[in-house]
Parts: structure tokens; C-alpha cells; sequence
């Protein structure tokens, strides 16, 4: 099995050699990899033991790392200015300083002109660059203008100007001085292209080095998927890695924008944890940080639609951990949670959640459409707060939310043409799954849909059967990043989009549409558009359970039912991470259609087929 997918083929060829001979050994075994929020004083190097420092110092569960440039994308050239021996950058080189300036990059102006260089690193990253200066002109620091980019076009870009180019959240855009002789460090947010100009007019500066901090959690990859279509491969750990680089010093929703706990992100991203990487800490962590910044009756986020997100992720970590200590110590919050969520069902039956009144981004005009997904959400949500207080024995709120819920189904909204609306009604048990999914979510592949929801759309097309027009869907929608140079999958994201549109990894030809600063809505227009969302992972996890065919029907995975849904595919194989260890799967559909099947399970997992 491949464990470490994206790192081994991508990444680890551009760390240090240490570092990609330590990553590529680790072993595929489970674990929280997390870090205390304060170290122990053994912990500490020795001179801090037996200092107070030791009470003021946390732990990072990050490591960092170095990242050489892949290729030099653009130098500003002509008009006094020039950019020689760019390649250089391109070569590995120790991060010490020297005396030599032996075969230096070199940056000169002869006038006001800057002279610049756009470098690609191959793949988004989050963290900074380190630029290291053999000499300047004058002897003394040198000072830089350094733009980040999730896109090439991005990192060409102006703050302020007519694409919505910002230092919203993480600043991307700024000048900064390196010594002469030194090094020094610059940046702290998700990126992929680094431009560098020269700021200071009639000047030269010699670069030695450019290179990307690396700023990630170091996890073993513990689930894999593979099949024999290299497509829905690329978007399984794409949407892993995309998860991966928002597992920050919290779970965040985007490593350039907005980098903060929003909770029904939460949900799409859990579940591609679950899949990936485990029984991580992270999520118990991020859940309490915002609980603990929610006092009730306050909504999650400001968002009525996020504290019911709450409610679901807890219920599903939950059937992924079995972790009645964890669920126990949420039950003072989610009672009195449960219980403002059942007065927002109405004497008429229908859901009365205040605003902000929100599904997603694409259908937040449809008033029609909010109000059904609603009415779906809270149905969902209830029933799931009436598993968990069955667990936690409260048998008066699980009747209460019980009660609720049913009230909730006996009215069935129509969901206004959105796809969004459509797929919770079916999930919720609102309206036939079948019929949403033919009257709705089927019509016209993955048009109108968005990456946050979509993960809800595939799950209810699989409730209606239908696998193959969701495997399609996954190909066309988040294939289509794929298509123009994505990395990591979007904030959001249109097909239409794709018609006569230039990459994210190439400076915009003339004529075309340039698809990072053209396109846009709501707070994500232009530049200000994430290209690294954690909501859009959904395909990673939905492939694991219905492609893999991994269902947890006992909390804490002791029993797993594996029943796989190949549609047009000729096999599968992979892992799937549990509390208890990976379960390893391979599917072979035989030459009558029939499909053989192979499972190796921990010990403590039982396994129906």
C-alpha cells in the first residue's frame, strides 16, 4: 500500500535528503500524533528545566521543513532591468550562509523598474520562504517586495487592485529587508507561487537561496485508495492532502483564507480525517475550542446551521471512536444545545431557525431552497442528538429530540430546483431519494453544485443507487481542478468556469479567462477565492465508504460492514484507518460482473460482508 501517496511522489524529492529518507520510513500504525498544550519540563533542553520558562512554553504540532523551487515561471527582463542565472535557485543548496558567492541569482535595475522572478514550488504548501543574500549593491540589507500565490496570477497581482487582491487573514503581499550576508524569513499562510522583487531603484542584490518553510502536522497517510482509474486516484489525495494542509495549530477551513475553526466545515473534513489519517486529536480540539467560544445561546459561528454541524460531527466521531469519555464530557453543552434546537420547530411543524439563515455559498438566494435544506438539517440533527443522549442515558431529551424530529418529517418542502436542498431532504428521510435524485441532484452531471455541498450530494445520489452517475460527477467536478493545475480543491467551483480558461500553474495567455482572478461570489470574488478548502475533500472520504465499501456499524469501528459499489470500475484496493488499526481491502470485479472480494482486519474488528 502506498502510505504516504502526494509525500513520496511530490514532495519528498524537494526536502532535504534527512528529512524524505525520515518520511518515507514511517510506519503505517495508528496513532492521535498529538502534542500537549504545554511541554513537560524533561522535555525542554536543559539549560529551561529549571527556569519558569518551562510554565510558559506550548508545544507546536507542527513540524517545518525546506522546499527548493521546481522552475523558475517568469523574470522581469529589458528597460535597465535584468534577471540572471535564475536557474540557480532551482539547485539544492545548504541554508548556511558563506563567504563564496560563487554562481549567485542576480537581480539588478538601473533604474525605477523592478527586477522580479516568479517561482513555482510544484504544489500548494503552507508556511513562508526563507531568501538567503550573498551581496548588494550598497553592502547593507537589501530590501525585497515578496508576493505570495495560491495561483500564478495571484503572486503577479496587486493589493487592492480590480481582482480583489488582499492581505485579508494572512498577509501575502509585503517588503521586507535581508541582510547582506544573512538570511532571512518572510510569510505565513497557504501558497504556491513566490514572486520577489527588487524594491529599491539603481540597485543589484545576489541571491543565494529561495526556498519554502514548510509548515505542516508530520501524519502518516493510514488510509489509501487506489483503482484502476488514475483520475479518482489524483482526487483521493488530492482532497486528503487538501484536509491535511488546514490541520494546523487547529482544523481550519482554509490555510490562505479565512484559517479559522467554521464548524460546518468541520463536518466534510472530519470525515476525510476519519479516512485518511485516524483518530486525530485535532478534531476533539477544534470541536471544544469553538464550543468553549459559543456560550448558549449563541450560535456556532454566528450560524444556527453550524451549532447543528456541532451536533454531527459529534455523532460521528463518535460511531468512528466509540469514545464515551470524550461524548460525556459534551453533555452539559449538547443537552441545553438540543433543547433551544426543538424550540425552532414551529406549531406548524417547520423549522423557525434565526439568521443567519445558511447552507452554502451558490444557494444562498434560494430562500425556498435554505428553508428546505433546513427543515432537513434539523431532522437530521435531532435525530442524531437522540442517538447520542441514548448513549449518554438522558432518555428525556433523546424522547424530546425524538419527538421533534418526527414532527420536522411530516412536512416535505419542495426543494427549489437546488441540489443542496435536494440531497438533505434524502438524507433526512424529507423525500424519496430516488426522486431527488432524478427530478434534481442527476440533471445536468455536477452543474450547480458547490465543493462544500457536494460531498452531501454524492451521499444522497449513493442512497438513491446511484453510484456510477456519482463517480461521474466526482470525474467532471473535481477532475475539472485537476484539469487546470490544482493541487488542493477550492473553495468553490463551477464547470462554466473551465470554458476558454487559462491554468492556475501558467501566467494567464492573452484571450483567455484567468479562473483564480475572474471568477468568485460572495466574500470569495477574485484573488480573495481560496484554492485550498477543507470542505471540498469530500470525494476522499466518499470514495472510502462506497467505492471501498467501508460502514461503521458499531461505535468505535468493532464492526464494519464492507460492501463495494465499483460502477464501471475493474477494481479497487486500499486502506481504511481505524481506533483498532487499518483494515486492508482489494475488490476484483470477475468476468460475470460478481466481485471478489479481500479483507485483513485488526484484531477487535468484526467484519460483514
Amino acid at each position: 500500500m502506498n502510505m504516504m501517496s502526494i509525500f513520496q511522489r511530490e514532495l519528498i524529492p524537494a526536502l532535504s535528503g534527512k528529512l524524505a529518507r525520515a518520511i518515507a520510513g514511517l510506519a503505517a500504525v495508528a496513532t492521535l500524533n498529538g502534542l500537549p498544550d504545554r511541554l513537560n519540563a524533561a522535555e525542554l533542553p536543559l539549560p529551561w528545566r529549571q527556569t519558569e520558562l518551562a510554565q510558559r512554553t506550548q508545544a507546536d504540532p507542527r513540524v517545518r521543513q525546506y522546499i527548493m523551487p521546481k522552475r523558475v515561471v517568469w523574470t522581469a527582463q529589458g528597460q535597465g532591468v535584468e534577471v540572471a542565472n535564475a536557474e540557480a535557485l532551482l539547485r539544492d543548496k545548504t541554508g548556511q550562509i558563506t563567504l563564496d558567492s560563487h554562481n549567485p541569482c542576480v537581480l539588478s535595475s538601473r533604474g525605477d523598474q523592478p527586477a522580479g522572478i516568479l517561482l513555482d514550488f510544484g504544489r500548494e504548501i503552507h508556511g513562508g520562504v526563507q531568501i538567503m543574500v550573498w551581496n548588494t549593491k550598497t553592502g547593507k540589507p537589501a530590501r525585497l517586495r515578496v508576493r505570495f500565490g495560491e495561483s500564478a496570477s495571484e503572486a503577479m497581482s496587486e493589493v487592492g487592485g480590480e481582482k480583489n487582491s488582499t492581505n485579508d487573514h494572512a498577509v501575502r503581499d509585503q517588503t521586507c529587508l535581508v541582510p547582506w550576508l544573512g538570511t532571512h524569513e518572510i510569510g505565513n499562510t497557504a501558497f504556491r507561487f513566490v514572486r520577489i522583487d527588487l524594491a529599491e531603484p539603481d540597485s543589484f542584490v545576489h541571491l543565494k537561496l529561495v526556498r519554502a518553510v514548510f509548515l505542516y502536522r508530520d501524519l502518516p497517510y493510514l488510509g489509501s485508495f487506489r483503482c484502476n482509474d488514475e483520475r479518482l486516484n489524483r482526487i483521493w489525495e488530492t482532497g486528503a492532502y487538501t484536509v491535511h494542509l488546514n490541520m494546523q495549530d487547529y482544523l481550519w477551513d482554509g490555510a490562505k483564507r479565512d484559517r479559522l475553526v467554521w464548524i460546518g466545515d468541520m463536518h466534510p473534513e472530519t470525515m476525510t480525517i476519519c479516512s485518511v489519517f485516524g483518530p486525530q486529536s485535532i478534531v476533539p480540539a477544534s470541536l471544544d475550542l469553538i464550543r468553549q467560544e459559543t456560550p448558549l445561546p449563541k450560535w456556532m459561528n454566528g450560524i444556527s446551521s453550524y451549532s447543528m454541524w456541532w451536533v454531527l460531527i459529534q455523532h460521528s466521531w463518535y460511531r468512528y471512536t466509540g469514545d464515551a469519555a470524550y461524548l460525556l464530557q459534551q453533555k452539559d453543552y449538547l443537552v441545553k444545545l438540543l433543547a433551544q434546537l426543538t424550540q425552532c420547530v414551529g406549531p406548524d411543524n417547520q423549522e423557525k431557525l434565526p439568521e443567519m439563515r445558511f447552507l452554502d455559498w451558490p444557494s444562498n438566494e434560494n430562500k425556498p431552497a435554505i428553508h428546505a435544506g433546513l427543515q432537513a438539517l434539523l431532522a437530521m440533527t435531532l435525530n442524531a442528538g437522540g442517538e447520542l443522549c441514548q448513549v449518554l442515558k438522558d432518555t428525556d431529551t433523546q424522547a424530546k429530540c425524538v419527538a421533534a424530529a418526527n414532527r420536522l418529517k411530516t412536512v416535505h418542502p419542495d426543494p427549489a430546483g437546488s441540489k443542496q436542498a435536494a440531497a438533505l431532504l434524502a438524507l433526512a428521510g424529507l423525500s424519496d431519494p430516488q426522486t431527488m435524485n432524478r427530478e434534481v441532484m442527476a440533471v445536468d452531471g455536477p452543474r450547480r453544485m458547490s465543493t462544500f455541498y457536494g460531498y452531501y450530494v454524492l451521499q444522497a445520489r449513493a442512497l438513491a443507487g446511484d453510484y456510477q452517475g456519482s463517480l461521474d460527477c466526482i470525474r467532471q467536478y473535481w477532475g475539472g481542478m485537476l484539469d487546470v493545475g490544482a493541487t488542493t480543491f477550492w473553495e468553490d467551483f463551477d464547470l462554466a468556469w473551465l470554458e476558454n480558461a487559462g491554468r492556475i500553474d501558467e501566467l494567464v495567455p492573452a484571450g483567455k479567462k484567468d479562473i483564480h482572478g475572474d471568477y468568485g461570489n460572495y466574500c470569495y470574488k477574485g484573488f480573495r477565492h481560496s484554492l485550498c478548502h477543507g470542505w471540498a475533500s469530500g470525494p476522499t472520504a466518499w470514495l472510502s465508504e462506497h467505492v471501498l465499501g467501508v460502514t461503521i456499524l458499531e461505535p468505535g469501528c468493532k464492526t464494519v460492514k464492507i460492501e463495494p459499489h465499483l460502477g464501471d470500475l475493474e477494481w479497487v484496493e486500499g486502506s481504511y484507518p481505524t481506533p483498532l488499526g487499518p483494515i486492508q481491502i482489494k475488490h476484483v470485479k470477475r468476468a460475470d460482473g460478481t466481485i471478489k472480494t479481500t479483507v485483513r482486519a485488526p484484531k477487535g474488528i468484526r467484519i460483514k460482508k
